[in-house]
């Protein structure tokens, strides 16, 4: 590849899971890989040495080294053409049992973040008029489940965002596409990168233990395959008209289909109400 035709990226939690697998797709077809980690010398150890790979310290709460670390990725390889936001982490507990401090813990990484390392590297996409802007959402920033209350608003909010980001950048040559993975065989639901609330009340055995009993038996059995992922998001960076929303896995879909239909037939049911709340001379 010519400096023209790779692609720059600039991947957020890129020492495992999703992160580190894109990185090193990336780099082995030929791209440029600005990688970001609190700890940026684990993706050294787990990737090597490359002249196409730059590893920067970014603690993604942090706006002032959410800029630092966007412009040293211009000033290294010119450009950001895209922009993988995946660091965060979940939360399992009822919404009655995370306390204040989890809930903005899980917010300051998960949502404000994103918006952090979004507003640090959009100024460089505008001025070149071209970008791609991945945001790393789940099947639960689209459908809720009991226990992960707390983690799914945050991608609630992220898909939020990433639609009117769609249509803000649009005109501006800048795409934005939120990313909805299933249960991946990730680290996921390891201590490292799941936090379990403190508080376990018993009232939500029945509901949130259950899930909780689920997770542990589910951790590296899940369906998804990262490296498949991997690659389905390479596909996703080189399409000219990528769409605001990709959902990945099987169960993700199934589960999409499952909530759209339960919303449809709400509504229906639900309709005379619903539209029964105009002004008298709105015109129906």
């Amino acid at each position: 590849m010519s400096t023209s035709e790779k692609k720059v990226w600039f991947i957020t939690g890129a020492s495992r899971g999703f992160g580190l697998e894109v990185a090193r797709d990336a780099l082995q077809r030929g791209d440029l890989v600005v990688a970001t980690a609190r700890k940026p010398e684990t993706i050294t150890a787990a990737l090597g040495a490359h002249d196409s790979l730059y590893c920067v310290p970014l603690d993604v709460t942090d706006e002032a080294q959410a800029i630092a670390a966007a412009d040293v990725a211009v000033a290294r390889f010119g450009r950001i053409d895209v922009l993988l936001n995946n660091a965060g982490y979940g939360l399992l507990g009822a919404v009655e049992e995370a306390s204040a401090q989890e809930v903005e813990r899980q917010f300051a990484t998960n949502v404000f973040g994103v918006l952090n390392v979004t507003r640090a590297v959009l100024p460089h996409m505008r001025r070149a008029g071209k970008g791609h802007v991945i945001n790393i959402s789940s099947i639960g920033g689209y459908a809720a489940y009991a226990g992960w209350g707390v983690y799914g608003a945050t991608k609630f909010a992220v898909e939020g965002l990433t639609e009117a980001l769609a249509m803000e950048l649009a005109p501006l040559g800048i795409h934005a596409t939120v990313v909805e993975p299933g249960f991946f065989r990730t680290d996921f639901l390891d201590d490292a990168s799941l936090v379990r609330t403190r508080r376990e009340l018993d009232d939500y055995a029945a509901t949130v233990g259950a899930m909780r009993d689920f997770s542990t038996s589910a951790n590296h059995q899940q369906p998804g395959d990262p490296k498949k992922l991997s690659r389905a998001l390479l596909v996703l960076a080189d399409s000219p008209k990528p769409p605001v929303r990709l959902p990945l896995g099987t169960d993700t879909v199934a589960r999409i289909a499952e909530k759209n239909r339960s919303v449809e037939a709400e509504l229906e049911q639900w309709l005379t109400v619903a539209v029964s709340t105009d002004h008298d001379d709105v015109a129906k």
